[in-house]
């Protein structure tokens, strides 16, 4: 009997795929599940005889080794083990039909497949080629197991999505492109594991730890930013971009991942937290992790794990850059999806990965997986950087006034409710708000929110003495104060247009009260950075037994349009005073809106077929507008992004901007724009539209 060779291997890509949920990948390479057969039809010289022996390998890493579950050899046989198998499932004459079975604990990457024959006419190895192994959220035995269908489609398979930024008093949201199934985005996202440091120092124990949806979302969080080892995306928060890109303009992820790959793996300039985010879910959700975009509006930034974050202000109501604490308008990370046997069951599901720089964990900025339950219940001794995440949504806030005649902080107001508030995520399958704050901590003010926080402070710190001070300088008396303000919108919030707002004080007893009140209005990033003061007022007002004043807020277009950046954010706080007793002080963050940008479709969407979409924009200002450039991209309707210089706009003049598209799936698609231009940095537009086959 001649010897047995191979002939040709059908990788069945097409109906591998489908089953594996991976067709919409661009490349055209096999991609499948772990946990999950798949079948290969090999193409052999002649018929399988009795005598005839097939030995599988599969191998993945530089290092590959059956100790480290990194490569395993199984022969052809009758039924799978539940490790790695290969089962004859059909011969017809020379073709033999194999299922190939993987654990699903295996590790996720590229794979090599090679198979050995030993016939009558010896022993010969063939490599039968590559493939990709991914997470498998639609096994139970995954640990990224997800049971709910539509669950699974949001939070594996949709490729665009929402992301709510603003404050607390004006929630906004912008598009963002996912795209994780864009050409060449699956390689770069599985390429970002190899760039890490843990691969850098052992890359053969590194390998073997991407079974692990923990391990692999804590080096994403580390990589996605660039502080430790040359990561994706550079942070910037002065408000200064030079260099790079503002990082409102960025309209996903698609672009930023491949701008890393092409400059040859060097930061790309610049992310916020959102950014970081939105590039941190196409990453997951491309390798198989059920993952969403989560918002936390008054997110706090405590840098000495006290729990509590101190605020500094002037006599004059300036807003002081002094201590690391901070209060964010708005925080955005990342909820991935997996189990904590760690941890134990109760602590499976939600876990909190937060790749923004903001502190160091184990000596990298790294952050998570934090388990969201962990959080809501006080248990900050679990892993990882539970304390940090406990304390972005439920620090207490302290207000410090420095004393102008020493220079001393004084502990002016402890506000116990104010951080963590209408955290956010998109809803599953619309485009609808989904409130999430009671999966993070108990309701503000109840008994179990404080009897939680009391917990956690324990636990951080055994012996500490509560209500004891985290910063240098006196105690305030603890006495109510007499008045209370605070700052009312009192016209349109526009960009162009004055500022207007009214200063409401309220004399809260049945005597006679002088106030001083010093006003200052300060443009800002959304992280609370100061950039710009552009008004100041002083006043004293006379308020009667329990009076209520106004004093009106003017701030014209002329005092903040230099200084404004792209969060269109300016900062006013009172600094309010009564003889003998302890300021009070009122802030309020107002948002001022750009002018709208419309997309329109002018044609039906077909695949394959160009249609027109037209930008519709007005110069509300009575100056020219320049530099404008419209951006547009949309997985699924057109290749890479549109780069289009838009002519100057004269005072109130319309644009009409028509360009062409291309779609090339079907289904509700998601077209974003952004408008930049020298008096409007960043100005958003979002289209669905539904695609025919």
């Amino acid at each position: 009997m001649a010897g047995l060779e191979l002939q040709n291997i059908n990788w069945q890509v097409r109906s591998n795929r489908q089953a594996h949920h991976t067709d919409q990948f661009s490349s055209q390479e096999l991609i499948v599940r772990r946990g999950q057969p798949f079948e290969i039809v090999l193409t052999m010289s002649r018929s399988l005889s009795s005598r005839d022996r097939l030995e599988f390998t599969v191998s993945t890493g530089p290092q590959p080794s059956e100790s480290a579950m990194t490569k395993a050899v199984f022969p052809l046989s009758n039924g799978s083990s539940g490790g790695w198998s290969a089962v004859l499932k059909d011969s017809n004459s020379s073709n033999l039909a194999i299922t190939i079975s993987s654990p699903a604990s295996a590790p996720i990457g590229h794979y090599t497949l090679s198979v050995q024959i030993a016939s009558q006419a010896g022993i010969a190895s063939v490599k039968l080629g590559e493939f990709v192994l991914l997470f498998n959220p639609w096994v139970n035995v995954d640990s990224v197991f997800i049971s709910n269908h539509a669950e699974r489609q949001e939070y594996v398979q949709e490729d665009a999505g929402i992301i709510y930024v603003g404050s607390t008093n004006r929630i906004n949201m912008i598009g963002w492109n996912f795209g994780q199934y864009e050409e060449d985005i699956l390689s770069i996202c599985l390429s970002i594991l190899d760039k890490s440091l843990n691969f850098r120092r052992d890359p053969a124990t590194d390998v073997a730890r991407r079974n692990d949806p923990r391990y692999v979302g804590r080096v994403l969080s580390a990589m996605v930013n660039s502080n430790d080892d040359n990561g994706v995306l550079a942070g910037n928060w002065s408000g200064d971009y030079t260099g790079g890109r503002d990082p409102r303009n960025w309209n996903g992820s698609v672009e930023i991942l491949k701008e890393w790959k092409k400059s040859g793996f060097r930061p790309v300039r610049y992310g916020q937290c959102w950014v970081f985010a939105g590039t941190l879910n196409t990453v997951l959700r491309s390798l198989g992790i059920p993952s969403r975009v989560i918002t936390n509006f008054s997110s706090a930034h405590d840098t000495d794990r006290n729990l509590s974050v101190d605020v500094y202000y002037d006599p004059m109501g300036n807003p002081l850059d002094k201590g690391s604490d901070s209060v964010w308008n708005f925080h955005v990370w990342n909820e991935a999806w997996f189990t904590r046997p760690d941890l134990g069951s109760s602590f499976s599901g939600w876990q909190v990965l937060d790749a923004t720089p903001q502190e160091r964990s184990q000596g990298v900025f790294q952050c998570g997986p934090a388990s969201v339950h962990a959080v809501r219940e006080g248990d900050v001794k679990l892993e990882f950087d539970t304390p940090f995440v406990f304390a972005e949504v439920n620090a207490d806030r302290i207000n410090w006034i420095q004393d102008s005649s020493t220079g001393t902080p004084k502990k002016n107001s402890v506000d116990t409710r104010s951080v963590g508030k209408y955290i956010s995520t998109k809803a599953v399958g619309s485009y609808s708000r989904m409130d999430v704050t009671e999966k993070y901590k108990y309701p503000e003010g109840s008994s179990q929110e404080r009897q939680v926080f009391q917990k956690a402070i324990g636990q951080l710190k055994p012996r500490a003495s509560f209500g004891a001070t985290s910063a240098g300088g006196s105690e305030a008396e603890d006495q109510e104060p007499s008045i209370s303000g605070k700052f009312k919108v009192a016209g349109i919030l526009a960009v162009g247009k004055e500022v207007s707002l009214v200063l409401l004080l309220k004399n809260l007893t049945s005597e006679e009260k002088t106030v001083t009140v010093n006003m200052t209005a300060w443009t800002i990033v959304y992280n609370g950075t100061l950039v710009h003061e552009v008004w100041e007022d002083s006043v004293t007002m006379s308020l009667g037994p329990e009076e209520e004043a106004q004093h009106p807020v003017k701030i014209s277009y002329a005092q903040y349009e230099n200084y404004l950046k792209a969060d269109n954010m300016i900062r006013i706080t009172a600094v309010c005073k009564v003889p003998g007793e302890a300021e009070v002080v009122v802030e309020r963050d107002v948002i001022l809106d750009n002018p709208t940008l419309t997309l329109e479709v002018l044609d039906e969407a077909h695949v394959r077929t160009p249609m027109n979409v037209q930008m519709l924009f007005s110069n509300p200002l009575d100056e020219p507008v320049r530099n404008c450039v419209l951006m547009v991209e949309g997985s699924g309707l057109l290749r890479g992004s549109l780069k289009i210089d838009v002519p100057t706009l004269r005072p109130k003049e319309r644009s009409r901007v028509r360009f062409e598209i291309l779609p090339t799936r079907s289904g509700t698609k998601q077209l974003l724009a952004d408008f930049s231009c020298n008096k409007f940095p960043a100005i958003k537009a979002m289209l669905s539209i539904d695609v025919a086959e």
